[in-house]
């Protein structure tokens, strides 16, 4: 990625996904900054998205697919065991042999947020550590065995109640390439959350992690905050004021997305602006060198 003193790692997840490069195109614009990731969301039985992938690179940027083990029509989950057991290996290796003629890295973040309780490969859908990490290690070496140029981001949650530790979910070094951390500040948007401060929402989180692996590069992988319950503005502020005391933290991608309530970083002027400054101000604190 580049040496001592480069500007933050920045990039976007935006409704439009991968070809609303409008989309993509005015947010960077109103940040001030060039989007070093575009995120987008498949599920998992999806033809492999080469043309999605070929759209990020047009646009300069590095493609990261957060690849759902469920089915969006009916919410039908993927079984993590027949994952494990091979069931689908047909499938994926025809991921495998597409994604390695992108010419590109891809970054591939499967069954993103398991550690929280909404998605049907998280413990409240009785899905087991364990059962996820077998799963988990099966897909990497299916896909890997074709495929040298899918590097692996595994990415838990911030901000929710205690569980298995994130140890137990943890493959294994050989297993993942980047930590991938998700964390929102909902504030006042819902009946049941409150505003939370950046530290608060990542800090046990980061913390657990370094108990795990040392050597990773860290990306908030997905962020936002509600405009509702406090100063969106300054906490974007705060937000990349703590992240750069974090050396592990290499960056971040905005959830742009107007959804449970406007995440969007052009919410309003003083919010765009604010992140705008905040990027100008932000460098990283160690390179990416492994990652090119």
């Amino acid at each position: 990625m580049g040496a001592q003193g480069d500007p933050f790692e920045f990039g976007l997840s935006t409704e439009g996904g991968p070809f609303a490069a409008g989309d993509l195109a005015a947010a960077a614009a109103a940040t001030a900054h060039r989007l070093d990731w575009v995120l987008w969301y498949e599920e998992f039985h999806a033809a492999p998205p080469l043309p999605a992938v070929d759209a990020v690179r047009q646009l300069g940027a590095r493609p990261v697919i957060t690849w759902e083990p469920w089915h969006w029509r009916g919410r039908c989950p993927v079984r993590m065991r027949e994952l494990a057991a091979g069931v689908h290996d047909r499938h994926l290796r025809w991921w495998a042999a597409q994604l390695a003629t992108a010419g590109c890295t891809v970054y591939l973040r499967f069954g993103h947020e398991f550690n929280g309780h909404w998605y049907p490969w998280s413990p409240a859908s009785g899905v087991s550590p364990q059962c996820f990490v077998e799963a988990w290690r099966h897909i990497h070496d299916v896909v890997s065995d074709a495929c040298d140029t899918a590097s692996w981001v595994w990415s838990p949650t911030a901000g929710v109640p205690p569980g298995p530790a994130l140890e137990e979910w943890y493959p294994g070094e050989r297993y993942v390439d980047v930590i991938g951390v998700d964390g929102y500040n909902w504030g006042a948007s819902q009946a049941w959350s409150r505003w939370v401060q950046p530290d608060e929402l990542f800090g046990a989180t980061l913390a657990e992690i370094t108990t795990i692996t040392a050597d990773k590069p860290v990306l908030i992988t997905e962020v936002g905050c509600s405009e509702a319950g406090g100063s969106k503005a300054d906490w974007i502020g705060a937000l990349l004021d703590y992240l750069t005391t974090r050396p592990e933290i290499e960056g971040l991608i905005w959830f742009d997305h107007d959804k449970e309530t406007d995440w969007r970083i052009t919410s309003s002027p003083e919010t765009a602006a604010a992140m705008a400054t905040a990027l100008r101000r932000t460098t990283s604190r160690r390179p990416w060198g492994s990652l090119r």
